[in-house]
């Protein structure tokens, strides 16, 4: 009955987390702790902000030249609310989930939880199944892409290898990610990954802005309705990072801490995206439009060359990002999962890496692909679902009255989070879903028409096709 006390848990009171953090202190060393075992507060909003920011920093002008310089800065801002907002949805089932469980005394020592296992415990089979396929389709493409970006940033270092032979090379390169155990052990690649992109943004707004606009420059957009839902696609894409969000609370020692940490790691990429994107757009106006790749604009010097490095760091550890929870799926999937060998479970991962691989040959239209997974997976992932089964957890006034995690009333209260929710589904599925499927898939169909599929050099000048 509604009026039935529950045991009380206190959310984010994980007892065999909390030991592991003091395990740790006791037989670690320093030095291992400072760079490799994280789980704090700190090391949640690297993870956010360097997983949020990666390769799209470098498409972003493209979707200024799509949309025009006021939509896009519109968009960026209103999408990265969005993005925020469902993050915190997400973080919400996430302890409503944990808390029942330890209320069942279940023990997650050596269990990583991932988003299609809330789902399940919280809603059942069918949630769990349509979680599970659209978070691994989007993670599987996001690491495609991933990929497709390092073959297109070192082509403008070293341009004697075409484009798919250096995704030969970095597919190789990344699948060294299997040898990182989970979302702890990459504390000092978020913080690395974060001053990479860092560097990145404010080396593209500063040489925009000191190179000045090109002769006869223009900024036409928007122009067609494609390109406009295709520009903003990509921006609701760039802002739906947090599918990893469920491994990087798992990782942490107190997830209950996590709530505010999206919103405040994506107010600081603001500060990166908005002036790189508005700066490059400004500076090279319509030639963006046939240069989905920024890096491939601007003067060839020592500051541009070590952006690319860096990002091309950076865009390994958001691969790895991006695969980690893929990992932990197949390692359940074949039964290794809580053992407690790296290279046993690093083993049993290698094949994930394969068809990510062979489909970065395939479809390496850097720019088009983000706006097709951002309106057909992103916004099921990261937005729809979310909002969806937040209304249907706590649907029953029981099921509002024991929740471990109540909205605030600054928010309207329970009123107020349901008029959101309601809000993000429609928004994401008509304009996201709807117009920006039918947007983007017009452009991914006409890049493989112009280019065909396994291209040998995507976008290169003719002579070195």
């Amino acid at each position: 009955m509604a009026s039935e006390k529950v045991e009380t848990v206190v959310a984010g009171n994980y007892l065999e987390m909390e030991a592991e953090e003091e395990g740790s202190k006791s037989t670690t060393s320093k030095l291992s702790r400072l760079f490799w075992h994280g789980g704090s507060v700190y090391d949640a909003w690297f993870s956010c902000a360097s997983n949020q920011v990666a390769q799209v920093l470098l498409t972003l002008p493209y979707s200024f030249s799509q949309l025009g310089m006021l939509s896009g800065i519109i968009f960026q801002l209103f999408y990265g609310l969005m993005g925020s907002w469902t993050a915190y949805i997400i973080s919400v089932l996430y302890v409503e989930y944990r808390t029942r469980k330890e209320r069942e005394k279940v023990d997650f020592r050596n269990h990583v939880i991932q988003w299609f296992e809330v789902l399940d415990g919280l809603l059942g089979k069918h949630w769990r199944n349509l979680g599970l396929f659209f978070n691994c389709t989007f993670l599987l493409f996001g690491s495609v892409i991933q990929l497709i970006a390092c073959a297109s940033n070192i082509y403008y270092i070293n341009d004697n290898l075409d484009k798919r032979t250096w995704t030969y090379i970095f597919g190789a390169c990344c699948a060294t990610t299997v040898f990182i155990p989970s979302f702890h052990n990459y504390r000092i690649w978020s913080f690395l990954g974060l001053m990479m992109t860092t560097y990145t943004a404010w080396y593209m707004t500063v040489a925009s802005l000191t190179n000045g606009q090109v002769e006869g420059v223009t900024h036409s957009g928007p122009t067609k309705l494609v390109l406009y839902f295709t520009g903003a696609t990509n921006i609701l894409y760039t802002f739906g990072g947090h599918a990893v969000t469920v491994e990087i609370m798992h990782a942490m020692w107190k997830p209950q801490k996590f709530k505010m940490i999206y919103l405040i790691a994506t107010l600081y990429v603001l500060t990166l995206t908005l002036p790189s994107a508005a700066a490059v757009y400004w500076a090279f106006g319509d030639q963006l439009l046939t240069h989905s790749n920024a890096l491939s604009l601007l003067p060839k010097t020592g500051f541009r060359d070590t952006a690319v490095i860096l990002m091309l760091i950076h865009q390994f550890i958001t691969f790895g990002f991006a695969c980690t929870p893929l990992y932990f799926v197949w390692e359940k999937f074949i039964g290794v999962h809580e053992t407690k060998s790296l290279f046993k479970r690093a083993l049993a991962r290698l094949p994930v890496v394969i068809p990510i691989w062979f489909l970065a040959i395939i479809f390496p239209f850097f720019g088009p692909i983000n706006s097709t997974v951002g309106s057909l997976l992103v916004s099921f992932t990261v937005y729809i679902i979310p909002a969806l089964a937040h209304m249907m957890t706590f649907a029953s006034a029981p099921a509002r009255e024991n929740a471990v995690e109540r909205p605030p009333s600054r928010l309207g209260g329970w009123v107020g989070l349901y008029s959101m929710n309601v809000f993000v589904v429609v928004w994401v599925l008509v304009v996201g879903f709807g117009l920006g499927g039918w947007a983007s898939m017009i452009n991914f169909i006409h890049q493989i028409d112009t280019f065909g599929l396994f291209t040998k050099c995507y976008q290169c000048p003719p002579h070195k096709a």
